[in-house]
Order: C-alpha cells, then structure tokens, then sequence
C-alpha cells in the first residue's frame, strides 16, 4: 500500500515551520519513502563541487535541500494556505483533494 500525502509535485505550498517559515513556493519533487519534498528557492544549502563539464570552475553552489512534509502546508485558489481532506467524487468515485478552508477541489 502506498502512502498518501497532502501535497504533490507543481503544489503551491508555504513552510509553516523552520529557518525558511513563512516563504511560498513550487513543489519540484516529492519522495514518498522519506515523506519529505524540494521545493523551490527554500531551504537552500551550499553545496562544494568538484571541476566538472557543467561547472569547469567548481566551487560552491547553492542548491534546494529537501524539506519535511509536516512542515509544509498546501496555498489554496485564494492564496492561503489551508488544511487538506480527501473524499470521495461523486461523478468519477475518486478520492479527490479538497481544501478545509474554503471546501473547494484542489486539481
């Protein structure tokens, strides 16, 4: 059985806790089996790196770090971050995404 999380790639979503609390941005990739994602331009580290045929200099680069999915929260169509509950679609008989806040659909 796969494990279901609140978020997934291409989300809108904004840290609610650690050194990057209260800055938004795009889900690049979730990894499932450490329930952790990279979101872009947050939790950014430097990375020291070897001459290579990307990089002839080397040097340091900086580079989004993984973030735990506890600490994220999904932004909704409004632009606030809300909470997420799942039911079922009546048309299609799918568990869809649904925002607690405003009770809309999340695609």
């Amino acid at each position: 059985m796969q494990i279901k999380l609140h978020i997934k790639k291409g989300d809108n979503v904004m840290v609610i806790a650690g050194n990057s609390k209260g800055q938004q941005g795009k889900v690049l990739l979730v990894d499932i089996a450490k329930k952790s994602a990279i979101v872009e331009g947050i939790n950014l580290v430097s990375k020291h790196t070897k001459p290579n045929s990307k990089n002839p200099k080397g040097g340091i680069i900086k580079k989004e770090s993984s973030i735990h999915v506890s600490n994220l929260m999904l932004i909704d169509s409004s632009g606030k971050p809300t909470r997420i509950g799942r039911k079922l679609d009546e048309k299609t008989n799918k568990s869809v995404r649904y925002s607690k806040k405003s009770g809309e659909v999340i695609k």
